[in-house]
């Protein structure tokens, strides 16, 4: 039922796949698909590329998932529209990774020419988000603040557009849903505490510190968002 799929973006071969099946019938409505982990190793992709496509046929409304029980087909008789755009656009974790790559390197640059201000800003933003820890809207806004002023550190307007433009990629219905299912209070504490050790190291003028604070920070965010959605319930055959 399931095919290996040849590289391109994997996770969009996988949602078109399992969005043709649901067409077509063979996936009726009700039944829950198998685990992450089952999933990935038929289609021959990672259990991230499954899940990324997962939460585009949930945003679409052809499934329904319930973290810890598992994935299922929805009931829905409306004929669901594609969110994906017609381009081979990046995906979530692909995003990630490069924010990992690129904002490591911002945060080593932004520790050698860290100023009092700019360290005072940092702080400012960081008091924000401790206090807005349990208001979705406003910790990802700080959050978004945090990393753009240590991009202003450095001085330089390109790489400031480049950072705000690379993190607003977030703010989509798709992006939106992942989070849905793995940010909390909880996570965005954990964020929190690498935030300040980024500030710390860029306030120390240690710029290998610096980059490898906001390299684990961003390390950390893909991690969380590649936890499972829960391990499912044994199918039986």
């Amino acid at each position: 039922m399931f095919m290996a799929l040849e590289p391109r973006r994997l996770y969009r071969q996988v949602a078109e796949q399992i969005r043709a099946l649901i067409a077509s019938g063979e996936l009726p409505a009700g039944e829950r698909l198998p685990a992450e982990r089952e999933l990935a190793e038929r289609f021959g992709v990672s259990r991230p590329t499954v899940r990324e496509a997962l939460i585009v046929l949930e945003v679409e409304g052809r499934v329904q998932i319930r973290m810890g029980s598992g994935v299922y087909i929805s009931g829905s008789s409306q004929p669901a529209a594609s969110v994906l755009p017609d381009d081979d656009s990046d995906g979530p974790f692909e995003i990630l990774q490069a924010r990992c790559i690129i904002e490591s390197a911002i945060a080593e640059e932004a520790a050698r020419c860290a100023t009092p201000a700019g360290i005072a800003k940092l702080d400012e933003i960081l008091l924000q988000m401790e206090r807005s820890l349990d208001v979705p809207s406003k910790t990802v806004a700080c959050d978004r603040a945090f990393h753009t002023a240590v991009t202003d550190i450095i001085g330089n307007g390109a790489l400031n557009r480049f950072t705000g433009f690379i993190y607003d990629s977030r703010m989509s219905p798709y992006f939106e849903k992942l989070a849905s299912h793995f940010e909390s209070v909880g996570s965005w504490g954990h964020a929190l505490s690498e935030h300040r050790a980024v500030r710390d190291a860029i306030a120390a003028k240690d710029p290998t510190a610096a980059r490898e604070a906001m390299r684990r920070h961003l390390t950390l965010s893909q991690k969380r968002f590649s936890e499972s959605f829960g391990e499912e319930p044994a199918r039986e055959d």
